[in-house]
């Protein structure tokens, strides 16, 4: 199933928090999670494309880092799929359990990959002026992933902004 995100853009953020969303102005966010329910957005022009696959399309990779969920032929391309929760630290795993996993698909020039992660939310005009710099609450395996962090209420640790070139390009992704 592939997601339209024309579709998902809102004005308006959920209802448990406060992030402030910009005009058209600011910058169209993607808003996910992961499994252990840390919220995350990525710039939606580096995001090709939202989807849900099914985990029997995803062939396992024996001995490869233990991110990496396998490989996945994507409109005839083959390309890793990798746990995003657990490559950020998280130690809640991607349940492959389940019959299908929600996967974006993110590039920047010639490297494209899929990022399993565990619910799309939405899309969002958010604020750039509002994000606040990776703090100590911020755990420091994901802080050079973070661009910054927008306020939300509650306990909740804030809405983190992702820096998809420094994922894609990070020296952590060993075969």
């Amino acid at each position: 199933m592939v997601l339209n995100l024309d579709f998902l853009t809102s004005d308006h953020p959920p209802d448990n928090t406060d992030v402030t969303v910009g005009s058209r102005d600011g910058e169209l966010c993607l808003r996910f999670d992961v499994p252990s329910g840390n919220e995350f957005a990525l710039i939606a022009s580096g995001v090709r494309e939202v989807m849900s696959v099914y985990f029997d399309r995803i062939a396992p990779i024996p001995n490869s880092s233990p991110f990496f969920l396998g490989t996945y032929n994507w409109r005839g391309q083959v390309i890793w799929v990798a746990d995003l929760g657990q490559f950020l630290g998280d130690r809640v795993l991607v349940n492959t359990n389940q019959n299908e996993v929600s996967m974006l698909i993110v590039e920047d020039q010639e490297l494209v990959m899929g990022f399993a992660v565990h619910t799309v939310a939405n899309t969002e005009w958010l604020d750039i002026s509002r994000m606040l710099p990776p703090d100590r609450d911020v755990p420091a395996a994901m802080r050079s992933f973070v661009k910054g962090v927008y306020p939300t209420t509650g306990t909740a640790p804030g809405l983190r902004l992702l820096d998809r070139v420094a994922i894609l390009r990070s020296s952590q992704w060993t075969i």
